[in-house]
């Protein structure tokens, strides 16, 4: 089910908890969001449709990809800044991101993966997994 954004950045500053099977919904529901937005946003968290649990979905690629309790493992040296927007806030802003991130997480299965992301699919995922700490760009 479509869910509205959450915009309230006290709620968007608290911080995450992992998720279990039990959170299945809230995954389905974050992505027929993200794709009821797909023209202005390409990737969500879930508290930003006002669930604290560590689930994101990215645009990665044609397709949109659903990675539970994620957590980057490694990533590349060097850094760069660059600027972000939130569908959660208003305007952009300036942060720093990896252009290579390793990430494991659990797909909607709930089965546990690893995968490299290179580029602008890193950026996105490294901007939705700050919200699972309450940071905002």
């Amino acid at each position: 089910m479509i869910q509205p954004i959450v915009h309230d950045p006290l709620f968007l500053a608290q911080k995450s908890a992992p998720a279990t099977p039990a959170d299945a919904d809230t995954a389905r529901d974050l992505l027929e969001t993200l794709t009821a937005h797909a023209d202005g946003c390409v990737g969500m968290a879930a508290n930003m449709i006002g669930v604290r649990k560590t689930i994101l979905v990215a645009q990665i690629g044609a397709t949109y990809q659903i990675l539970i309790n994620p957590v980057i493992v490694d990533h590349s040296k060097q850094s760069y800044e660059t600027e972000e927007g939130c569908l959660s806030l208003t305007g952009q802003r300036s942060t720093q991101r990896y252009p290579m991130i390793v990430v494991e997480y659990l797909d909607r299965h709930f089965k546990k993966k690893k995968q490299i992301f290179r580029d602008f699919e890193a950026q996105i995922i490294q901007h939705e997994i700050d919200h699972f700490s309450g940071i905002l760009i």
